[in-house]
């Protein structure tokens, strides 16, 4: 990596403990920070620290943002960024683990027997070794798969409705066991997806039906994760609706919003964010009704290069949509890329940020400095909250409270966040 080029998560954080506006009497910070690894064990819970099939390594990298883990397990190792992707990872272990022994049950030995009579094309080694993804389908199928829901039907060669019909039935039970197991279907856990796109392969040339039923997985870990009704409510739209309807749904939302057709395209058209991305992002910005610049959010989002940036702006949207609901209703929202303002009919300005541990650094304060004038300029002072999925430091935190920040961390624990 140049040094000219950083990834955003870092360019966000330097701007994010730079937007805040001292007064003209504030001292500057004479000592800074220096970002460094931290130990899993004094940042989590010792249930979520390991299980039967997976260890979290003790060493945390820490880049003054977000927290980066090293996971062991059975099923190989696994790097993920962020407290929050953690657990939804921990979940995805345990649920690669019920989906593998669905695969010692006579059910599915059943299913690899009865693929030998199946089409060629959906044969017993999509089952045995399959694909990382619901690619397996033939092309052709596949095509007209992606469309189903949006695309017009004509009559097609009797082999050809076969095919499409179990390939229709992989998509639906995968959803169906992912939603059980309390996993994203969408997950770019490769090995997750192995093991739904094995079993639901299974089911579709098996004919299982709804009979198989999942118990969600369960475990000390998981236990101690929240289930809120935002969480079930998303859950609900991804296991009964395909991706063209989740696109559909969403683009309809994004019109009533305001958001121009250009705009919603390339922001539904983004590789980054995947459908269950899009649909707790976008459902969130609509909960906030008659708030103006949602347009102004979805542009910025366009900003996400990798998952890690498109759970950063998901969480934020989540976070405006929290407090939206239990604190303030939200009146404007505008845009200091890549931070987002958003003014409240409490007279105070939101600054959602999804972090993991902040930390006071020279740059922060610089930043500070520079952002200043725009504050002075302005009609009054105004009152600034900042809002973040983890914690600040405490030196980051003694500053910014100085300087009129009302800070309130933790606040994936107060607000529904779909993990």
């Amino acid at each position: 990596m140049s040094t000219g080029t950083l990834p955003l998560r870092f360019v966000c954080m330097f701007v994010l403990l730079g937007m805040v506006w001292a007064s003209s009497g504030a001292i500057h910070a004479a000592e800074y920070e220096i970002p460094s690894d931290r130990k899993a064990s004094e940042i989590l819970p010792a249930e979520i620290l390991k299980g039967p099939h997976y260890r979290i390594r003790e060493v945390v990298t820490a880049d003054g943002y977000m927290d980066q883990f090293t996971v062991d397990s059975d099923y190989g190792v696994f790097e993920v960024t962020g407290d929050i992707a953690l657990r939804k990872l921990v979940r995805e272990i345990y649920a690669i683990t019920a989906l593998q022994e669905i695969k010692g049950t006579d059910a599915f030995t059943a299913a690899v027997k009865e693929s030998a009579t199946a089409p060629v094309a959906l044969g017993k080694n999509l089952i045995t070794n399959p694909v990382d993804t619901v690619t397996g389908i033939p092309k052709g199928v596949y095509r007209l798969f992606s469309n189903i829901g949006t695309g017009a039907t004509s009559t097609r060669d009797p082999s050809e409705d076969s095919r499409l019909e179990t390939a229709l039935l992989l998509s639906t039970y995968k959803r169906e066991y992912a939603a059980q197991l309390g996993v994203d279907v969408y997950s770019s856990n490769r090995v997750l997806h192995k093991e739904l796109n094995s079993v639901g392969w299974a089911a579709a040339i098996g004919n299982w039906g709804t009979s198989l039923a999942l118990a969600p997985v369960g475990g000390p870990a998981v236990s101690v994760f929240k289930t809120t009704r935002m969480a079930n409510s998303v859950n609900n739209v991804l296991k009964a609706e395909p991706p063209p309807r989740l696109r559909q749904i969403n683009a309809e939302k994004l019109t009533a919003m305001g958001v121009r057709q250009e705009l919603q395209k390339q922001y539904l058209d983004h590789p980054a964010f995947t459908p269950r991305h899009d649909t707790i992002l976008v459902e969130s910005l609509a909960s906030l009704t008659k708030v103006r610049g949602r347009d102004a959010f979805i542009k910025l989002a366009l900003a996400a290069d990798d998952e890690v940036s498109a759970n950063f702006f998901t969480q934020m949207a989540e976070t405006l949509r929290g407090y939206h609901q239990t604190v303030s209703p939200i009146r404007q929202i505008s845009v200091s890329a890549p931070v987002v303002l958003a003014q409240a009919a409490n007279g105070s300005v939101l600054v959602p940020y999804p972090l993991d541990y902040g930390v006071w650094t020279k740059k922060a304060d610089e930043s500070s400095s520079r952002l200043l004038a725009s504050d002075k300029g302005s009609k009054g002072r105004k009152t600034y909250e900042l809002w973040v999925t983890g914690t600040l430091s405490p030196l980051a935190r003694e500053h910014l409270t100085q300087r009129g920040v009302k800070v309130v961390e933790n606040v994936d624990a107060r607000i529904d966040f779909v993990d």
